[in-house]
C-alpha cells in the first residue's frame, strides 16, 4: 500500500526537491552579485527532472549521496550531489570585474521558481486531500 502511495506522489516529490535545489542555486547567484569573477549558475530543470525520474524508475528509490543522507555542496562546481549538472548562465551583460550575474534575470528566475514551487506544494496538498476523501469514502 505504501509503495503505491509513494509512486503516486513521487513525481511531485522529485519536482519540489529540484525546485528547492534550484532556488538555492539562484539565491547563491544573487548573494554573489558583487563578487569579482563570479559566474552565474543554474540548472536545466526539465532535463534534471527527467534524469531523476529515470533514476527512480530504474532503482525504485531515490539515490542517496552521503551516509547520513545530507546533501553536500558540489566540490568541483560541475554537478550537484544528486547528479544534476550545474550549468553556467549565458552572459547577458558583461561586467568589468568578470561577474556574470544579472540581477534582473536572477530576480525574475528566483520569483518564477518560487511561484512554481508554491504551485507544486498546492498540487500535492490537493492530491493528499483527494486520497483522504477516497479513503474516508465521502
Amino acid at each position: 500500500m505504501l509503495g503505491k502511495l509513494d509512486n503516486h506522489l513521487r513525481f511531485n516529490e522529485l519536482a519540489l526537491s529540484l525546485r528547492s535545489t534550484r532556488q538555492s542555486v539562484l539565491a547563491s547567484n544573487i548573494a554573489n552579485a558583487d563578487t569579482p569573477n563570479y559566474k552565474a549558475r543554474d540548472i536545466d530543470f526539465t532535463s534534471a527532472l527527467q534524469a531523476a525520474l529515470s533514476n527512480t524508475a530504474q532503482t525504485g528509490t531515490l539515490k542517496t549521496t552521503a551516509a547520513k543522507h545530507f546533501p553536500t555542496p558540489p566540490q568541483d562546481g560541475s554537478t550537484l550531489p544528486d547528479g544534476t549538472p550545474l550549468l553556467y548562465r549565458g552572459v547577458v551583460q558583461g561586467a568589468v570585474d568578470g561577474n556574470t550575474v544579472d540581477m534582473d534575470v536572477e530576480r525574475n528566475q528566483f520569483a518564477d521558481n518560487a511561484l512554481r514551487y508554491e504551485a507544486g506544494v498546492t498540487f500535492i496538498n490537493s492530491q493528499i486531500k483527494g486520497l483522504l476523501t477516497a479513503i474516508q469514502g465521502q
